[in-house]
């Protein structure tokens, strides 16, 4: 039997079924290949995209052209739907009536050197609510998609509807190969970076041209869309990188050097969730990761100095 959502529209009923066809739309961007895969009639799928439209009031599709494209409504609508039908398939799950299990989300390096601390404190101090941490190529980590329920994130978070908590600052880090000539200096700054290509996540990194002054930008960038990607491509000697000091401790490689950074602001570490009725054990998870940074804070002022990062 499916799922209705009835919603005040003229006395028209909204399902799930469709959100899950909106999003198939969105995902072909073409009606046609969207019914074969629904295997629905191509009539009928326009229909439920138009009750859709008719019940929200707006256009999600623009059909003006041969390959469609989600409007700005659409894209927003996108992104509500895939967590709607997240929240449904998790709590329609058989097994979450045993457990409901926190899902992290991070798109690198989580948190850092205390990332290891933290599970092991969670598993010690919540051992019914399993702690999943989950390594998402996505700027939200799949916050916004419901695909996790809270998520460690670096730089400024655009998304609407996102809560966020400062967790700490990282200073930032030179990223290079081994061999670069850059790697015989014991700190590096911007100017000396502007000379080389700079390899870019695009998908979840922190660093834009936006750091360097308009007038004295470096002149090429390398385009990555995940972690792997640009620490290869560094590796490999193709470009230099710029990441925080949580990197040297997750990823580690003999082709690799860190330098730190002198004249570039620190990036911001927060913790995310959707506002809104979420998973209950969120502020517990909250409050741990600042016990687990406070913790730590304390035993690097009670030893010797950390050293800067190195290869």
């Amino acid at each position: 039997m499916p799922i209705r959502l009835r919603l005040c529209s003229g006395g028209m009923t909204i399902e799930l079924r469709h959100l899950r066809a909106f999003l198939v739309i969105a995902e072909e961007g073409n009606i046609t290949r969207a019914a074969a895969r629904l295997r629905l009639s191509q009539p009928a799928l326009s229909r439920t995209l138009r009750q859709l439209e008719d019940h929200l009031g707006g256009r999600l599709v623009d059909r003006s052209t041969h390959h469609l494209e989600l409007t700005a409504e659409g894209r927003t609508f996108r992104d509500k739907a895939t967590a709607a039908l997240a929240a449904v398939d998790t709590a329609l799950d058989a097994r979450s009536l045993r457990s409901w299990p926190l899902r992290l989300g991070h798109p690198w390096a989580a948190l850092g050197d205390h990332t290891i601390a933290l599970l092991r404190r969670w598993d010690e101090t919540h051992p019914d609510v399993p702690l999943h941490l989950l390594r998402i190529d996505d700027r939200t980590a799949g916050l916004t998609q419901g695909r996790v329920d809270a998520a460690l994130l670096r730089g400024t978070v655009p998304a609407a509807g996102l809560r966020t908590e400062l967790l700490v600052s990282e200073e930032r880090v030179a990223v290079m190969s081994a061999d670069s000539p850059l790697a015989a200096l014991p700190q590096v700054t911007l100017a000396d970076l502007a000379a080389h290509r700079i390899a870019l996540n695009t998908v979840s990194g922190t660093t834009t041209m936006d750091l360097w002054p308009a007038a004295a930008r470096p002149a090429g960038t390398l385009e990555v869309t995940n972690t792997d990607e640009w620490l290869m491509a560094i590796a490999a000697g193709r470009a230099v990188g710029i990441s925080t000091t949580a990197t040297p401790g997750n990823h580690t490689h003999p082709s690799l050097v860190f330098r730190p950074l002198v004249d570039a602001p620190p990036v911001p570490v927060v913790l995310a969730w959707r506002e809104g009725p979420g998973h209950p054990a969120v502020p517990d998870l909250l409050a741990l990761s600042r016990e687990v940074l406070a913790d730590g804070t304390a035993g690097q002022r009670a030893g010797s100095p950390t050293p800067p990062p190195v290869e």
